[in-house]
Protein backbone atom coordinates (compact mmCIF):
# COMPACT_ATOMS: atom_id res chain seq x y z
CA UNK A 1 0.00 0.00 0.00
CA UNK A 2 1.23 3.63 -0.56
CA UNK A 3 2.14 5.92 1.48
CA UNK A 4 -0.87 8.79 2.39
CA UNK A 5 0.77 12.29 1.68
CA UNK A 6 2.50 14.01 4.61
CA UNK A 7 2.28 16.71 6.47
CA UNK A 8 1.69 20.05 4.57
CA UNK A 9 0.09 23.38 4.84
CA UNK A 10 -2.96 22.30 2.36
CA UNK A 11 -3.21 19.33 5.06
CA UNK A 12 -3.60 21.83 7.99
CA UNK A 13 -5.91 23.96 6.75
CA UNK A 14 -7.76 20.76 6.17
CA UNK A 15 -7.80 19.42 9.38
CA UNK A 16 -8.80 22.84 11.44
CA UNK A 17 -12.27 21.85 10.82
CA UNK A 18 -11.51 19.46 14.09
CA UNK A 19 -10.45 22.02 16.03
CA UNK A 20 -12.87 23.21 17.89
CA UNK A 21 -14.22 19.21 18.77
CA UNK A 22 -13.59 17.49 21.75
CA UNK A 23 -13.32 13.62 21.71
CA UNK A 24 -12.52 11.36 24.03
CA UNK A 25 -8.51 10.76 25.07
CA UNK A 26 -6.88 10.85 28.46
CA UNK A 27 -4.70 13.66 28.95
CA UNK A 28 -1.16 13.63 28.39
CA UNK A 29 -0.06 17.32 29.64
CA UNK A 30 1.73 17.06 32.98
CA UNK A 31 0.84 20.01 35.26
CA UNK A 32 1.88 18.39 38.66
CA UNK A 33 4.86 19.64 40.21
CA UNK A 34 7.99 16.97 42.06
CA UNK A 35 6.01 18.04 45.26
CA UNK A 36 2.66 16.20 45.91
CA UNK A 37 0.06 17.35 47.78
CA UNK A 38 1.11 17.25 51.54
CA UNK A 39 -1.25 14.67 53.64
CA UNK A 40 -4.27 15.68 54.90
CA UNK A 41 -4.88 18.17 51.85
CA UNK A 42 -6.66 19.09 48.72
CA UNK A 43 -5.72 20.36 45.12
CA UNK A 44 -8.71 20.92 42.60
CA UNK A 45 -8.38 22.65 39.26
CA UNK A 46 -8.63 22.09 35.62
CA UNK A 47 -6.58 22.64 32.69
CA UNK A 48 -7.39 23.01 28.56
CA UNK A 49 -4.83 21.43 26.40
CA UNK A 50 -4.51 21.26 22.77
CA UNK A 51 -3.48 18.25 21.07
CA UNK A 52 -1.32 18.75 18.19
CA UNK A 53 0.02 15.41 16.51
CA UNK A 54 1.69 15.78 12.70
CA UNK A 55 1.23 12.25 11.83
CA UNK A 56 -2.80 12.79 12.07
CA UNK A 57 -2.64 16.25 10.62
CA UNK A 58 -1.10 14.58 7.66
CA UNK A 59 -3.51 12.06 7.49
CA UNK A 60 -6.86 13.77 7.39
CA UNK A 61 -5.88 16.47 5.02
CA UNK A 62 -7.97 17.73 2.11
CA UNK A 63 -8.08 14.56 -0.15
CA UNK A 64 -9.16 12.62 2.78
CA UNK A 65 -12.41 15.02 3.30
CA UNK A 66 -13.12 15.17 -0.44
CA UNK A 67 -12.74 11.33 -0.74
CA UNK A 68 -15.09 10.44 2.21
CA UNK A 69 -18.27 13.51 0.86
CA UNK A 70 -17.59 11.58 -2.42
CA UNK A 71 -17.81 7.53 -1.39
CA UNK A 72 -20.73 8.47 1.32
CA UNK A 73 -22.93 9.65 -1.64
CA UNK A 74 -22.96 6.36 -3.63
CA UNK A 75 -25.27 3.26 -2.80
CA UNK A 76 -22.14 1.24 -3.89
CA UNK A 77 -18.69 2.10 -3.33
CA UNK A 78 -16.12 -0.08 -5.03
CA UNK A 79 -13.18 -0.89 -3.23
CA UNK A 80 -10.05 1.42 -3.97
CA UNK A 81 -7.01 3.17 -1.87
CA UNK A 82 -9.64 5.95 -1.48
CA UNK A 83 -10.63 3.26 1.03
CA UNK A 84 -7.90 2.56 2.24
CA UNK A 85 -6.85 6.26 2.68
CA UNK A 86 -10.31 7.10 5.08
CA UNK A 87 -9.15 3.85 6.83
CA UNK A 88 -5.92 5.56 8.02
CA UNK A 89 -7.46 8.63 9.08
CA UNK A 90 -10.10 7.04 10.86
CA UNK A 91 -7.13 5.19 12.83
CA UNK A 92 -4.70 8.49 13.30
CA UNK A 93 -7.78 10.15 14.64
CA UNK A 94 -8.66 7.66 17.30
CA UNK A 95 -4.92 6.83 18.17
CA UNK A 96 -3.72 10.53 18.10
CA UNK A 97 -6.89 13.19 17.49
CA UNK A 98 -6.59 16.83 16.35
CA UNK A 99 -8.32 18.37 19.24
CA UNK A 100 -8.66 20.62 22.13
CA UNK A 101 -8.80 18.80 25.47
CA UNK A 102 -10.22 19.84 28.81
CA UNK A 103 -10.05 17.94 31.74
CA UNK A 104 -10.74 18.56 35.81
CA UNK A 105 -9.40 16.94 38.89
CA UNK A 106 -9.33 16.48 42.05
CA UNK A 107 -6.14 15.14 44.51
CA UNK A 108 -5.42 14.27 48.05
CA UNK A 109 -2.29 13.84 50.09
CA UNK A 110 -2.85 10.21 51.55
CA UNK A 111 0.06 9.85 52.96
CA UNK A 112 3.51 12.13 54.13
CA UNK A 113 5.18 11.26 50.43
CA UNK A 114 1.56 10.11 48.38
CA UNK A 115 -0.88 11.42 47.19
CA UNK A 116 -3.83 10.08 44.70
CA UNK A 117 -6.16 11.63 42.26
CA UNK A 118 -9.13 11.28 39.91
CA UNK A 119 -9.14 13.46 36.53
CA UNK A 120 -12.34 13.76 34.18
CA UNK A 121 -11.52 14.35 30.88
CA UNK A 122 -15.20 14.45 29.09
CA UNK A 123 -15.34 11.12 28.73
CA UNK A 124 -11.79 10.04 29.66
CA UNK A 125 -11.29 8.50 33.72
CA UNK A 126 -8.49 8.91 34.78
CA UNK A 127 -6.81 7.21 38.16
CA UNK A 128 -3.67 8.02 39.53
CA UNK A 129 -0.96 8.11 42.00
CA UNK A 130 2.36 9.76 42.84
CA UNK A 131 5.06 9.32 45.14
CA UNK A 132 7.72 11.93 46.31
CA UNK A 133 11.09 10.72 46.93
CA UNK A 134 12.86 14.08 47.01
CA UNK A 135 12.48 17.47 49.28
CA UNK A 136 10.31 17.88 52.36
CA UNK A 137 7.12 17.06 52.83
CA UNK A 138 5.77 20.47 54.83
CA UNK A 139 3.65 23.22 53.96
CA UNK A 140 3.45 26.75 53.36
CA UNK A 141 2.18 27.17 57.18
CA UNK A 142 4.69 25.15 58.52
CA UNK A 143 7.76 24.54 55.83
CA UNK A 144 10.23 21.77 56.33
CA UNK A 145 12.86 23.21 53.89
CA UNK A 146 14.09 26.59 52.39
CA UNK A 147 13.55 28.60 49.67
CA UNK A 148 14.38 27.35 46.51
CA UNK A 149 14.21 23.65 47.33
CA UNK A 150 14.50 20.97 44.68
CA UNK A 151 11.88 17.86 44.50
CA UNK A 152 11.19 15.10 42.94
CA UNK A 153 8.27 12.46 42.29
CA UNK A 154 6.87 9.44 39.95
CA UNK A 155 3.63 9.10 39.33
CA UNK A 156 1.21 6.29 37.48
CA UNK A 157 -1.90 6.80 35.88
CA UNK A 158 -4.66 4.53 34.15
CA UNK A 159 -7.09 6.40 31.91
CA UNK A 160 -9.70 4.08 29.82
CA UNK A 161 -11.98 5.56 27.27
CA UNK A 162 -14.29 4.08 24.63
CA UNK A 163 -12.75 6.12 21.53
CA UNK A 164 -14.66 7.33 18.43
CA UNK A 165 -15.01 9.83 15.69
CA UNK A 166 -16.41 13.11 16.80
CA UNK A 167 -19.53 14.07 15.05
CA UNK A 168 -18.10 16.76 12.13
CA UNK A 169 -19.35 16.43 8.72
CA UNK A 170 -16.70 14.46 6.82
CA UNK A 171 -15.44 12.01 9.80
CA UNK A 172 -19.19 11.47 10.10
CA UNK A 173 -19.04 10.32 6.57
CA UNK A 174 -16.23 7.81 7.15
CA UNK A 175 -18.08 6.16 9.99
CA UNK A 176 -21.02 6.08 8.13
CA UNK A 177 -19.25 4.58 5.62
CA UNK A 178 -16.95 2.13 7.65
CA UNK A 179 -18.61 1.32 10.37
CA UNK A 180 -15.63 2.64 12.73
CA UNK A 181 -15.51 0.85 16.14
CA UNK A 182 -12.59 1.23 18.82
CA UNK A 183 -12.20 1.50 22.86
CA UNK A 184 -8.20 2.13 24.41
CA UNK A 185 -6.75 2.18 27.41
CA UNK A 186 -3.74 4.36 28.59
CA UNK A 187 -0.82 3.94 30.98
CA UNK A 188 1.55 7.01 31.86
CA UNK A 189 4.10 7.16 33.68
CA UNK A 190 5.88 10.28 34.34
CA UNK A 191 8.78 11.36 36.68
CA UNK A 192 9.00 15.11 37.96
CA UNK A 193 11.18 17.35 39.01
CA UNK A 194 10.53 21.18 40.34
CA UNK A 195 12.28 24.10 41.85
CA UNK A 196 9.58 26.02 44.67
CA UNK A 197 9.52 29.73 44.39
CA UNK A 198 9.40 30.51 47.50
CA UNK A 199 9.27 27.60 50.98
CA UNK A 200 7.51 24.99 50.16
CA UNK A 201 5.86 26.43 46.79
CA UNK A 202 4.41 29.30 48.47
CA UNK A 203 4.39 31.58 45.10
CA UNK A 204 4.99 28.19 42.58
CA UNK A 205 7.66 26.19 40.97
CA UNK A 206 8.83 25.43 38.14
CA UNK A 207 8.83 22.01 36.91
CA UNK A 208 10.29 19.47 34.40
CA UNK A 209 10.96 15.99 33.45
CA UNK A 210 9.94 12.83 31.16
CA UNK A 211 7.33 10.78 30.67
CA UNK A 212 6.13 7.02 29.23
CA UNK A 213 3.11 6.25 28.23
CA UNK A 214 1.83 2.53 26.74
CA UNK A 215 -1.59 2.73 24.66
CA UNK A 216 -3.37 -0.45 24.57
CA UNK A 217 -6.37 -0.10 21.03
CA UNK A 218 -8.66 -2.81 20.00
CA UNK A 219 -10.93 -1.45 16.78
CA UNK A 220 -12.21 -2.64 13.56
CA UNK A 221 -14.45 -2.18 10.81
CA UNK A 222 -17.88 -3.32 9.73
CA UNK A 223 -18.81 -1.76 5.92
CA UNK A 224 -22.24 -2.83 4.48
CA UNK A 225 -21.83 -1.32 1.21
CA UNK A 226 -18.25 -1.71 0.32
CA UNK A 227 -17.80 -4.29 -2.60
CA UNK A 228 -14.22 -6.15 -3.59
CA UNK A 229 -12.78 -4.57 -7.01
CA UNK A 230 -14.31 -4.93 -10.03
CA UNK A 231 -17.90 -6.53 -8.30
CA UNK A 232 -20.90 -5.32 -7.94
CA UNK A 233 -22.45 -8.07 -6.18
CA UNK A 234 -19.53 -9.37 -3.35
CA UNK A 235 -19.27 -7.45 -0.31
CA UNK A 236 -15.55 -6.98 1.45
CA UNK A 237 -15.79 -8.79 4.34
CA UNK A 238 -15.87 -7.25 7.94
CA UNK A 239 -12.59 -6.69 9.63
CA UNK A 240 -13.00 -8.39 12.99
CA UNK A 241 -11.76 -6.71 16.58
CA UNK A 242 -7.81 -6.24 16.09
CA UNK A 243 -5.72 -5.18 19.37
CA UNK A 244 -2.62 -3.19 19.31
CA UNK A 245 -0.65 -1.36 21.87
CA UNK A 246 2.47 1.29 21.12
CA UNK A 247 4.70 3.38 23.64
CA UNK A 248 5.05 6.94 23.75
CA UNK A 249 8.69 8.62 24.77
CA UNK A 250 7.93 12.44 26.26
CA UNK A 251 9.17 15.15 27.83
CA UNK A 252 7.24 18.27 29.66
CA UNK A 253 7.80 21.71 31.33
CA UNK A 254 5.23 23.82 33.23
CA UNK A 255 5.40 27.54 35.53
CA UNK A 256 3.10 27.21 38.47
CA UNK A 257 2.81 30.76 39.39
CA UNK A 258 0.15 32.13 42.23
CA UNK A 259 0.30 32.52 46.19
CA UNK A 260 -0.65 30.19 49.08
CA UNK A 261 -4.27 28.67 47.56
CA UNK A 262 -4.22 29.55 43.66
CA UNK A 263 -2.27 29.37 40.98
CA UNK A 264 -1.83 29.64 37.43
CA UNK A 265 -0.03 26.56 35.34
CA UNK A 266 1.04 27.26 31.77
CA UNK A 267 2.63 23.56 30.23
CA UNK A 268 4.06 22.38 27.42
CA UNK A 269 4.46 18.55 26.41
CA UNK A 270 6.19 17.00 23.01
CA UNK A 271 5.84 13.14 22.52
CA UNK A 272 7.10 10.91 19.74
CA UNK A 273 5.66 7.85 18.99
CA UNK A 274 5.64 4.71 16.52
CA UNK A 275 2.04 3.62 16.57
CA UNK A 276 3.01 0.48 14.57
CA UNK A 277 1.74 -1.08 11.66
CA UNK A 278 -2.40 -1.57 11.28
CA UNK A 279 -4.66 -4.06 9.48
CA UNK A 280 -6.97 -2.45 7.22
CA UNK A 281 -9.85 -4.30 4.61
CA UNK A 282 -8.86 -6.42 2.15
CA UNK A 283 -5.80 -7.54 3.85
CA UNK A 284 -4.02 -4.04 3.27
CA UNK A 285 -2.04 -2.54 6.41
CA UNK A 286 -0.52 0.82 7.25
CA UNK A 287 2.65 2.22 9.18
CA UNK A 288 1.94 5.23 11.54
CA UNK A 289 4.46 7.13 13.76
CA UNK A 290 4.69 10.72 14.67
CA UNK A 291 5.37 13.83 16.98
CA UNK A 292 3.15 15.40 19.39
CA UNK A 293 2.76 19.00 20.82
CA UNK A 294 0.61 19.69 23.71
CA UNK A 295 0.82 23.18 24.85
CA UNK A 296 -1.57 23.73 27.99
CA UNK A 297 -2.92 26.46 30.59
CA UNK A 298 -4.95 25.47 33.77
CA UNK A 299 -5.56 26.67 37.23
CA UNK A 300 -4.93 25.00 40.36
CA UNK A 301 -6.98 25.56 44.13
CA UNK A 302 -5.27 24.60 47.44
CA UNK A 303 -7.51 22.98 50.40
CA UNK A 304 -4.87 23.25 53.84
CA UNK A 305 -5.43 20.57 56.34
CA UNK A 306 -8.10 22.68 58.70
CA UNK A 307 -7.30 20.18 61.23
CA UNK A 308 -3.82 20.84 61.65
Amino acid sequence: MKRLPSFSSASVLAAVATLFTTSCMAPRAITSSGKVTPRGEFRVGGNQAFNIPTETIGKTGAAVKEAASQLSSQDKVQYSELVDKLQVAALAYVIDPVQPAADLYVRYGALPRLDVGYKYAFGSHVFDAMYQFMGTTGTPESPGGAAGSLYGSIGLQFATQRAKLPSIPYLDDIDGLLRFRANRQDVLVPVVFSRSFGQEEEVGAISFGAVYTHTFLRYGFDPRNIYKSGSNTELLPTLPEQKRDFSSYGAFANVKIGYRYAYVIPAFAMYYQNYGTYQLLNNQTAKLKGFTFIPSIGLQFRIPNLKK
